[in-house]
């Protein structure tokens, strides 16, 4: 095959790509390129779990994209990490492992009209690269029980999931709590109702992150076929027309050591790039809404005004409550020795402090008795600070995040130059709804409910933030504006659609649909945000392109 010509070419490798590049390359006579803009993963600070600390902000490893000011936050612009290395975001994420629930699949279904979306077809994808701790274990009280949980979960595939190596007393105390208060215990998030109370779970591998890079990636680097090339940046695609006038993707422009190159694709090009950087791609090379190309000065290609809206992501509200008694982080880690002795627990153990995710108990819960299902989910830490990066507060505290999983508000990514190296404007529109508003309202009343609970009473609770003075529906709107975050589950901006919805961008089999020869595989695809974390649900989604690819490509 001639230089620079690949059977495959995958923009990106973030979660998708890594897997792509895996399921793509095993077919030996099909040569594959992967591309990331971002360098190797072989950075410690990736591995150590607690390492996500100096991996967001970092040029080595994060985009740096920032927010424009969003008037839902009171005029606040926010942080937006993407992680730009390989394995991604989930090189730099949470590592909780979480799918979301059975009526997010079986929604997209409805609202794209194929099945092969509904929960039902998606468990498949979910489970072939699953390697679940406890299917290796003697946990289960009989046969029916494991065998009822090897029907929800894989073993022996890529992607490990772990339990937590910690304890923290005032965890389970919140977990008692919100029990009381009617949020049942569960021992399992993901079995397509996730309402209950208990502990994530990890994509970690004896205290160390488990990123898709390891996974996926690094098991199948020596396979002749398949080339990956970091530190390139794509700046556009390569389009072509056909003897019909339709346009084809045949190959991008990257740019590598300074210099721009070429290179083809002979079956398909694809976009995993992710929510943001896949509809900037587009964008740059003449797909997507016309009056922002025309602005530009970019040869319209594609008019397709979906690309880059529909923007959906999860905004935390962060609570903040001082405690008595409690051993907490900031207690710990405010001290050379508590610093040493947790350096000390991890270096011996790989455990403590160092193996924690970002988040340890979790919960989902009802905003309110009439609501169907789980629409809130908790993210609560036994630590509390004024913004992620800064110092642990020199007093006893935890922190009860809550999120809306299914928000109304929706905002969009643009680019503003033709420069790919240039960032694209990010305008989520927080809280521009009155349904987000009024479920902003109802979550933080609900955080004071669970933590005034009897279990709790022994650490004598202290609502530090926002301020139990503050109790009316219109105070507490607006600080949720002032506090609240993101939580960095960007999805939604090249939407999977019907033929006949004018915002769709691709397919069901998540082909572009007005060009001929590219794909999007990521994030960007989700009609809905998923009720969870989403990255796990990226890779069932891009389990199930790899076969549609591999079939295509033989049908030529």
């Amino acid at each position: 095959m001639p230089r620079n010509v690949f059977d495959f070419i995958i923009v990106g490798g973030g979660s998708a790509g890594c897997l792509l590049a895996n399921r793509l390359s095993s077919d030996p006579d099909k040569q594959v390129l992967l591309l990331e803009a971002g360098g190797s993963d072989r950075y410690h600070w990736i591995h150590i779990p607690v390492g996500y600390l100096y991996c967001i902000g970092n040029p080595r490893t994060d985009w740096l994209y920032q927010t424009e000011p969003d008037a839902g936050l009171n005029g606040r612009s926010l942080r937006y990490p993407r992680g730009k290395t390989l394995g991604g975001c989930s090189s730099i994420n949470g590592m909780i492992y979480m799918r979301g629930q059975a009526r997010d699949y079986d929604e997209w279904a409805k609202l794209t009209g194929d099945e092969t979306w509904s929960w039902q077809h998606c468990l498949p994808e979910f489970k072939a690269h699953e390697d679940h701790y406890r299917l290796e274990s003697d946990a289960f009280a009989d046969a029916d029980e494991r065998e009822a949980f090897a029907r929800l979960h894989g073993s022996g595939g890529e992607w490990r999931i772990e339990k937590q190596r910690l304890h923290w007393d005032i965890l389970e105390c919140f977990a008692d709590a919100a029990e009381q208060a009617g949020v049942p215990r569960t021992a399992d998030f993901n079995s397509g109702d996730n309402h209950g109370v208990g502990y994530f779970e990890v994509n970690q591998r004896r205290g160390w992150r488990w990123n898709t890079a390891k996974a996926f990636l690094r098991p199948v680097r020596q396979r002749k076929n398949l080339t990956v090339w970091t530190q390139a940046q794509v700046e556009r695609l390569t389009l072509d027309r056909t003897d019909g006038g339709r346009p084809r993707c045949s190959g991008v422009c990257v740019r590598r050591s300074d210099e721009s190159v070429s290179v083809q694709a002979r079956h398909e090009v694809i976009l995993s790039a992710g929510a943001i950087g896949s509809p900037q791609i587009l964008q740059l090379s003449g797909i997507g809404p016309a009056p922002l190309l025309q602005k530009l000065g970019i040869d319209v290609v594609a008019d397709v005004p979906g690309v880059g809206a529909n923007l959906q992501d999860h905004l935390q509200i962060r609570s903040i409550y001082k405690v008595q008694g409690a051993k907490t982080l900031n207690t710990m880690a405010n001290s050379l020795l508590g610093k040493a002795a947790i350096g000390l627990e991890y270096l011996l153990n790989r455990s403590g402090p160092m193996s924690m995710a970002p988040s340890q108990l979790g919960a989902f819960s009802r905003s309110d008795p009439e609501q169907p299902y789980a629409n809130l989910e908790y993210h609560v830490q036994p630590l509390s600070l004024d913004a992620f990066g800064e110092d642990l507060h020199p007093f006893p505290a935890f922190t009860a995040s809550v999120c809306n999983l299914n928000p109304t508000s929706r905002g969009e990514i643009r680019i503003t130059s033709r420069d790919a190296s240039q960032a694209p404007v990010i305008c989520p529109n927080y809280l521009s709804t009155e349904e987000d508003r009024r479920i902003a309202v109802q979550s933080l009343r609900q955080v004071r409910h669970i933590v005034s609970r009897p279990a709790l009473a022994v650490y004598q609770p202290e609502e530090w933030r926002p301020g139990a003075q503050y109790q009316s529906d219109e105070e507490l709107a607006r600080l949720a504006g002032d506090i609240a975050t993101t939580i960095f589950h960007p999805v939604g901006t090249a939407k999977m659609s019907t033929p006949d919805d004018p915002m769709g961008v691709v397919d069901t089999r998540l082909r572009v649909r007005s060009v001929d020869g590219l794909r999007v595989v990521d994030a960007s695809i989700m009609p809905l945000i998923i009720s969870g974390n989403t990255n796990s649900p990226t890779l069932m989604i891009a389990e199930k392109a790899a076969v549609w690819i591999a079939a295509d490509s033989h049908r030529r």
